[in-house]
């Protein structure tokens, strides 16, 4: 796993695209996380401006009571919310990249905040590192 600028986690991995989303919304659900919106860049992009792109669909993942901890402390932290997780082709591998929670911490400057982050960022990393 590889953290990129601190702003994200990257994995890659021989999955199949379709496998990967399973396999990662499955490892997230295993750390408390579920997944509340998925966009289909890929759909969109052929839709809207008729772009043909590789397949590349983000999941909106949430987990309720981190997020509730959050919210209660933070009322504005929802602009920041749900944790973003990528899924994209890069060849013969898939890439899945998740957003690196702790920069919530660097955004908001409350130490409740910053302790927060660094949980949901740990669990977060623990289910890329699964794959």
């Amino acid at each position: 796993m590889q953290n990129i600028g601190g702003y994200a986690h990257k994995v890659t991995t021989s999955l199949p695209f379709e496998d990967a989303i399973n396999k990662v919304t499955e490892l997230l659900k295993t750390e408390g996380f579920g997944v509340l919106t998925e966009i289909d860049v890929t759909g969109t992009l052929k839709k809207k401006i008729d772009v043909d792109y590789k397949p590349y669909r983000i999941l909106g993942a949430c987990n309720p009571p981190f997020a509730h901890q959050a919210l209660e402390t933070e009322n504005l932290i929802g602009v920041l919310l749900p944790c973003n997780v990528a899924v994209w082709d890069d060849g013969d591998k898939r890439v899945v990249a998740a957003m690196d929670a702790r920069i919530m911490g660097k955004v908001i400057d409350s130490p409740a905040v910053k302790d927060l982050a660094e949980k949901v960022n740990a669990k977060l990393e623990n289910a890329l590192k699964q794959l």
